[in-house]
């Protein structure tokens, strides 16, 4: 008998590429989870539906509405598998998926491969093959009831019009700028939500992999053969990171360390396994290189406040590791039936969303590390001077009893 899946893992009936949570900030002018009926009659082609939800629970973190954004599809061939960007509900306190999408845009013919969500909840930036498209949240009120949608923006991105697909998107944590990176190795960066460009680079890479900006906005990170940082404002490259042996880059993100100061990381494919290397991010020097699992690395992410880094695996494993120690706190086995596509934190760094090819979504509470009970040692140590008060504590009372003489 097929065992079914738990609740925190959903397949939607969408091969995903990408995955990221929805800021608490965008979803303020509804504070319940839509509760909802069947697709509006005026949509169609998957355009806008809506499902079914419980009213969020009454715990304080759960009213923060807990909101995933998955795209993905089948591509242009007759695989009659649809293209859509979509969003799906987390239940914090049943720690469990919506059953169906809260809302679905399908997108035709054209994949969305990649995507940005923006950290001031204006919007959903979308890589299609030839060009990119902003999607907002549509909240309408239907009966007393919320209901939460998507629709395309009515905001043309001419800037990135027939740029062709970009593998890469990503916005710095204030969200005025935004970094997008070519199949054609084109890096570029453009403030929001002008588009005035800032930074265009035809030949950064061969094909750019991978973007992320500094927390203070001040670099940006370039994969795609070589990882390469750049100096947003003089538009120039600060350093290229060293390979060594037979290490290939996978993924790059900035960080804050538990000291306060920022840290790069890069995820690598090595022949021994999946690795994260730990990049001074002052003098761009390598600091620490860790292997973390036998499998290769196919995703990898970093939660908001340094503490924990992500991995997915070719194996469908999610992998949680402590960024101190940078040893694995949690892992989830075979989390996925195909690889690992997408990993992204919640911003309060309480969860872990993951997606993969096999069209499932799936959310993973970050448990607390347990606390270590005491060692061995420290057992043997006090026992011994627990025996050694009781002989001492005796021979104590033969010297106080008094003594008596027999006479016959």
């Amino acid at each position: 008998m097929e065992t079914p899946d738990p609740s925190n893992s959903r397949k939607y009936g969408v091969p995903f590429y990408a995955a990221a949570w929805l800021p608490f900030t965008s979803l303020n002018s509804h504070q319940e989870p839509p509760l909802s009926e069947n697709d509006h009659p005026d949509q169609s082609n998957d355009a806008h539906i809506s499902a079914n939800h419980k009213s969020p629970p009454s715990h304080p973190t759960a009213a923060l509405n807990y909101y995933i954004a998955a795209a993905g599809g089948g591509g242009e061939g007759r695989s009659g598998i649809s293209n859509a960007l979509l969003l799906a509900y987390f239940d914090f306190e049943s720690r469990s998926l919506s059953d169906q999408p809260v809302a679905k845009y399908g997108t035709g013919s054209d994949l969305p491969y990649r995507m940005a969500v923006h950290p001031a909840g204006d919007g959903i930036i979308c890589s299609l093959p030839k060009s990119c498209s902003l999607f907002k949240l549509d909240t309408k009120k239907d009966a007393g009831d919320n209901k939460l949608g998507l629709k395309l923006s009515q905001e043309v991105l001419s800037q990135l019009e027939d740029v062709g697909l970009q593998l890469a998107l990503a916005f710095n944590n204030e969200g005025s700028l935004l970094a997008t990176g070519g199949e054609d190795g084109n890096l570029r960066v453009f403030k929001w939500p002008s588009l005035d460009i800032i930074l265009n680079e035809p030949s950064a890479h061969s094909s750019v992999k991978d973007l992320d900006f500094s927390y203070d906005g001040k670099y940006l990170v370039s994969l795609g053969g070589p990882c390469r940082v750049w100096d947003v404002t003089s538009s120039s490259v600060v350093t290229s990171l060293t390979k060594e042996n037979d290490e290939v880059f996978i993924s790059c993100r900035f960080s804050m360390a538990i000291d306060g100061n920022m840290v790069l990381y890069t995820a690598a494919v090595t022949g021994r396994g999946g690795s994260i290397i730990t990049w001074n991010a002052t003098t761009w020097r390598r600091v620490a290189s860790k292997l973390i699992t036998r499998d290769n690395i196919t995703a990898f992410n970093v939660s908001t406040n340094g503490k924990l880094l992500a991995c997915g695996t070719t194996q469908g494993d999610v992998l949680v590791i402590n960024s101190t120690s940078m040893r694995v706190q949690q892992i989830v086995k075979k989390a996925h039936l195909g690889f690992v596509t997408a990993l992204s934190f919640s911003r309060d760094s309480r969860a872990l969303a993951s997606a993969s090819m096999d069209s499932s979504a799936r959310v993973t509470v970050i448990e607390e590390k347990q606390k270590k009970g005491m060692s061995l040692w420290v057992i043997i140590f006090i026992l011994l001077i627990a025996i050694a008060a009781y002989f001492i504590n005796a021979e104590i009372l033969k010297l106080e009893l008094p003594t008596f003489s027999h006479s016959k």
